[in-house]
């Protein structure tokens, strides 16, 4: 990479850490307070009367999707609202005219939706200690699926962003697909707890097997072989970059 890529870069994931950071009241605190809440009501009130999951304990079985849910939410939203924003305000037309390769420009907003959900997913498991007992099994799996995931919605949240015409149009996606799926993912039940079909099913959602290896890295069980997780996760990485290379690279949704 030459020099002044590495400064446009480096700008761009700057502007987007300030971006949030100067507004963490908005940013970090709330999905922290929301994952507490869940930790009370789903961990030790009803994960009390539920008992053990996969031989561990239910609110030890829930933290690691619980986690997973707050960096996917987080990095996605960033990503969104920010790339939106600049197309709004019509500054994005300045990085389009720029000499800068389209990969920077993804790299740079992505850096900085991977930054946020990582920062609050560290702030989540740092309260979760308060809860229960966190153990680590496989701090290499651990720290690649959570990367994984976070770059992966980052670039969801860039394509969403690309394609919105309006305000509104960001909280579709979140609220009636990505919502959904998140507490269909294997956050508050094992897989196997489904009868055969519905686990077929629920194979179809990449949620899933973010969910299972992120949980393997923490408490070494997981409904799906680690192998077929990481394939699929890194396929849909492939698979949106190179949507969100050609959608920038032609100017889809971005120029008038």
């Amino acid at each position: 990479m030459s020099s002044l890529y590495y400064i446009a870069l480096k700008s761009l994931v700057t502007k987007e850490i300030n971006r949030f950071t100067r507004i963490w009241l908005q940013t970090l605190v709330p999905p922290a307070i929301t994952m507490s809440l869940y930790f009370v009501i789903f961990g030790n009130l009803i994960g009390s009367r539920i008992g053990q999951m996969s031989g561990f304990s239910y609110m030890e079985f829930i933290v690691p999707g619980l986690i997973m849910m707050s960096v996917i939410t987080n990095s996605y939203s960033n990503v969104a609202s920010s790339f939106f924003s600049s197309k709004f305000q019509h500054n994005v037309e300045e990085l389009l005219v720029a000499p800068v390769p389209t990969w920077i420009i993804i790299a740079g907003y992505v850096g900085g939706g991977v930054a946020r959900g990582l920062i609050v997913g560290t702030i989540v498991t740092c309260l979760s200690l308060f809860f229960v007992d966190l153990q680590i099994f496989n701090l290499a799996v651990l720290i690649v699926s959570v990367l994984l995931t976070s770059i992966l919605f980052s670039l969801g949240g860039l394509i969403n962003a690309v394609l919105a015409k309006t305000f509104d149009d960001i909280s579709i996606i979140p609220n009636f697909v990505l919502t959904p799926l998140t507490y269909l993912g294997g956050v508050f039940y094992s897989l196997t707890l489904l009868p055969d079909f519905w686990q077929t099913v629920s194979k179809v959602n990449p949620i899933v097997y973010m969910i299972n290896t992120f949980r393997y890295g923490f408490l070494g069980v997981t409904d799906i072989p680690l192998i077929y997780s990481f394939s699929m996760i890194i396929g849909f990485v492939v698979l949106l970059y190179s949507l969100a290379h050609w959608m920038i690279s032609r100017g889809i949704g971005l120029r008038t």
